[in-house]
């Protein structure tokens, strides 16, 4: 299994967005791709947070209680560390992280820090069916 890279797995092409997308905006863009989140990058795609489904929820309910709008991705995402993988971690590292409470999706970064895509736990966990699959029909 040391041989499974995150690099092999991952989602090269994830919703990502731009700290000043509004929230609206960004609810759409989950909602077209069915993704739970996504990186908040630059323009040189570096991250600088992470927006969750319930990042936006939290924050579309708080505006219709004020009864308004406009809050935007800055305003509502996670500033903090946002835990990432290097593309090139195995599998079963990442899956080891993953059944500590981690986050579900991992921006995934290259050598120069720009996002280059997300990894799932379903992702992961695709994997590492494939691989076990692979080597029970071997045996």
């Amino acid at each position: 299994m040391q041989s499974l890279k995150v690099v092999d797995y991952m989602n090269r092409h994830p919703v990502s967005f731009k700290p000043e997308m509004t929230i609206e905006a960004a609810v759409d863009l989950l909602l077209q791709t069915g993704q739970r989140g996504g990186p908040v990058v630059d323009a040189e795609r570096k991250l600088v947070g992470f927006l969750s489904e319930q990042d936006c929820l939290a924050a579309m309910l708080r505006d219709t209680y004020h009864n308004e709008q406009g809050a935007s991705v800055a305003d509502c995402m996670y500033r903090g560390e946002v835990v990432t993988v290097d593309a090139e971690s195995n599998i079963t590292d990442l899956a080891q992280h993953m059944t500590n409470n981690r986050p579900k999706i991992y921006p995934v970064i290259d050598a120069d820090k720009q996002v280059v895509g997300v990894i799932t736990r379903t992702d992961v966990l695709r994997a590492i069916d494939a691989h076990l699959g692979d080597n029970y029909s071997h045996n």
